[in-house]
């Protein structure tokens, strides 16, 4: 069998890139597997064992999958560059009020720049990762859309990828469903990984508590920001709360006890102010989208788009048009309100399964039409 292009494989250890490896290897491809070292979570003040793809066992089960099938395995430590540009990107989006999306900054900005950079120094024309998305080439353009399987698709994270990205891009597995990979594992003498459970934590907090990473590394944000205000839309005052980073549109949890059910609907950190509302107040009709990137078109066109808009990566998504709005910003419009939505999260663009493009959630409701 005539080999095929070189690709380098960004293998976390998981049962996805192994497989989506092992597949490229199957096909003929020159396969050289790769494992980035993001965090270390020993060294972050955290009571967790470290977990996913940064921990040791997860390094040597991607190790133990290249050295079986006999192609080459590197280790690259992106530390630094994974905290000057995640880590302090989510510090600084809960200190401006909003909530931050961390895997899709990096898998946009860190993982994808940084195997492309390693790639060409390998001369490895493509890379390739293990997640639920499909590609093709569509009137000269690299199309993203979404997974076979609907539970695990995971196009919603990769909306910031470049049209350079996507044409040097693989996705071995979009096509399966998550049990065939499994399966698949299995039949390839993979049985570990085959049965590994899966991870959904943030890699660089593995116990999901937020606030006290944010404690950790702004040691000094609990005692100036304690104290805060509670208010209700109409400016009055129910109580007092430990600092606004600390809160979420959408939250429940922590709450003056109001003798119904209220939430978060807006945070103000200018004022220290977390306004919360009843469970109606927190739907919203129009938001404003920045630092957009299209994938399937060039651009938005001025009477609209049709389409259907994601707010996170579990939402079934809401039909809305899309509009032209500042460079690089889109003014969105849903046919019907929508729960919670929240500035700092990814919103992506469907139509019809394909990724028409995606940006973070920057203004939302009535104050869009003071822009």
């Amino acid at each position: 069998m005539l080999r095929k292009e070189r690709v380098l494989v960004a293998m976390s250890g998981g049962v996805d890139s192994s497989v989506a490896a092992a597949l490229l290897h199957q096909q003929g491809y020159e396969v050289i597997g790769i494992t980035m070292k993001t965090w270390d979570y020993a060294n972050s003040g955290g009571d967790t064992k470290e977990t996913g793809c940064c921990s040791l066992d997860s390094i040597n089960d991607a190790r133990a999958v290249a050295v079986k099938l006999g192609f080459p395995h590197f280790i690259i430590d992106i530390r630094q560059e994974f905290g000057d540009y995640v880590i302090d990107n989510f510090v600084e989006e809960y200190l401006a009020g909003r909530t931050p999306n961390p895997c899709v900054l990096c898998n946009t900005h860190i993982k994808w720049e940084a195997l492309l950079r390693r790639a060409d120094k390998m001369e490895c024309h493509w890379i390739a990762t293990g997640h639920y998305a499909q590609l093709r080439n569509e009137n000269g353009r690299i199309v993203l859309f979404r997974g076979r399987d609907s539970w695990k698709d995971q196009s919603y994270v990769l909306w910031g990828l470049s049209q350079t990205y996507l044409q040097r891009t693989l996705l071995p597995i979009g096509n399966y469903q998550k049990q065939e990979i499994r399966a698949m594992a299995a039949q390839m003498g993979f049985e570990n990984l085959a049965k590994k459970s899966e991870s959904y934590e943030i890699c660089f907090i593995p116990d999901n508590d937020y606030r006290s990473f944010l404690r950790r590394k702004k040691p000094e944000l609990a005692a100036a920001l304690s104290q805060g205000e509670f208010r209700l839309k109409n400016g009055k005052k129910v109580g007092y709360h430990q600092g606004y980073p600390f809160y979420t549109i959408g939250q429940r949890k922590g709450l003056p006890a109001m003798g119904e059910p209220y939430y978060v609907i807006a945070i103000e950190p200018a004022t220290n102010t977390v306004i919360i509302g009843k469970e109606e107040e927190l739907f919203e009709q129009r938001m404003i989208v920045r630092k957009v990137n299209l994938i399937k078109y060039e651009k938005v066109p001025e009477n609209g788009l049709a389409c259907t808009v994601k707010i996170r990566y579990k939402d079934a998504g809401t039909a809305a048009w899309v509009y032209p709005y500042k460079k690089d910003e889109v003014l969105v419009i849903f046919e019907q309100p929508v729960r919670a939505i929240t500035p700092g999260q990814s919103a992506v663009f469907y139509e019809d399964g394909d990724v028409i493009g995606g940006g973070w959630i920057a203004v939302v409701g009535e104050s869009t039409k003071k822009n």
